[in-house]
């Protein structure tokens, strides 16, 4: 018995080897095919246009193609679920951002991933600011203005959401103002943002992105940006605090992130890659007339920082009294 247990353990000790040996090797030829990135959201958002200009970059320092893949809907649940259930070899990877790694559990009754047991961290990129936009036939042209025609209109304002920073800024707005807003959602940005500048829709709280176009065009009004401090990006507008909505301080923050399981040297090759791409002058400055303030870190900031966010978002849904759907 004694010996059947010996040749048990040397045959799993050697079934280990093999496999360190196997993930050292895909390591070493990482990577030799393209690589997907999967996005939560669809062609024309925020994420969408920053991950495209990243990942031209990507492409050339790692010598292999990389295809977008949009895989909007469920609040970015299909798309993270699809990413957490690939192989963990670093060829399908996910960018994301709080909707699906910071809201999601505690807006969704139903979630088909874990946001931290089911990724491996690989880089943070930065972070995209939003701001409060209303059509143009909404009679406001301040925060001010906006509250005090909703208080006087009750129900008669409407706002589109497209992820889940618009979600939460929403009910934020309507429960720190004491207003009465009818909430529409719709899978992604765009065709929320396409309502909002066709009048069925009130207004929207939209990365600065894929709003500001649509701001210098006239088609649509922007009163404020989400944050505590207003944005270099859009200096002429306050604050939602400055503008009277107390306890505002809402902000989407975007990364890489791989299945759970993947090799540490591949962890690390594309860590490496994609912040010396974020870090670089010329790019950090595209990037930010996108609407982005990139930066990046470790994985391990990444992680503890996903840690975080989880915390601070469980309590933005549960101070604007928001029900899981």
């Amino acid at each position: 018995m004694l010996s059947s247990l010996i040749r048990a353990l040397r045959a799993a000790g050697a079934a280990a080897l093999c496999l360190a040996a196997t993930s050292a090797a895909q390591a070493d030829n990482y990577p030799n095919r393209n690589i997907t990135l999967v996005l939560p959201f669809a062609a024309g958002s925020g994420t969408d246009t920053t991950t495209r200009l990243i990942s031209q970059h990507l492409s050339q320092a790692l010598g292999v193609g990389i295809v977008i893949e949009n895989k909007a809907g469920a609040n970015g649940m299909i798309a993270a679920t699809f990413v957490a259930r690939a192989a963990p070899d670093g060829y399908t990877l996910l960018v994301t951002t709080n909707t699906t790694h910071s809201a999601n559990p505690y807006l969704l009754k139903s979630l088909t991933y874990d946001p931290v047991k089911d990724f491996t961290p690989i880089a943070r990129t930065g972070d995209l600011p939003f701001m409060l936009v209303i059509h143009p036939e909404v009679p406001a042209k301040t925060v001010g203005e906006l509250v005090a025609y909703g208080k006087a209109n009750p129900g008669k304002l409407s706002y589109a959401s497209g992820s889940s920073s618009a979600i939460v800024s929403g009910a934020t707005f309507a429960h720190n103002a004491g207003l009465e807003l009818l909430h529409v959602p719709y899978k992604s940005s765009p065709p929320a943002l396409n309502d909002v500048m066709g009048g069925r829709v009130s207004m929207m709280f939209v990365d600065i992105l894929t709003g500001l176009p649509h701001v210098q065009g006239n088609a649509l009004r922007a009163l404020a940006v989400t944050t505590k401090d207003r944005s270099p990006l859009v200096p002429n507008l306050p604050s939602m605090q400055e503008a009277g909505v107390p306890d505002f301080d809402i902000s989407s923050w975007q990364g890489y992130f791989g299945p759970a399981g993947m090799p540490k040297e591949i962890v690390t090759r594309l860590n490496a890659e994609i912040r010396k791409i974020v870090e670089k002058p010329e790019i950090k400055a595209q990037l930010a007339t996108l609407g982005m303030d990139a930066f990046s870190g470790t994985p391990e900031q990444l992680g503890t920082f996903v840690n975080e966010q989880l915390v601070l978002w469980e309590k933005l849904i549960t101070n604007a009294k928001i029900e899981k759907q």
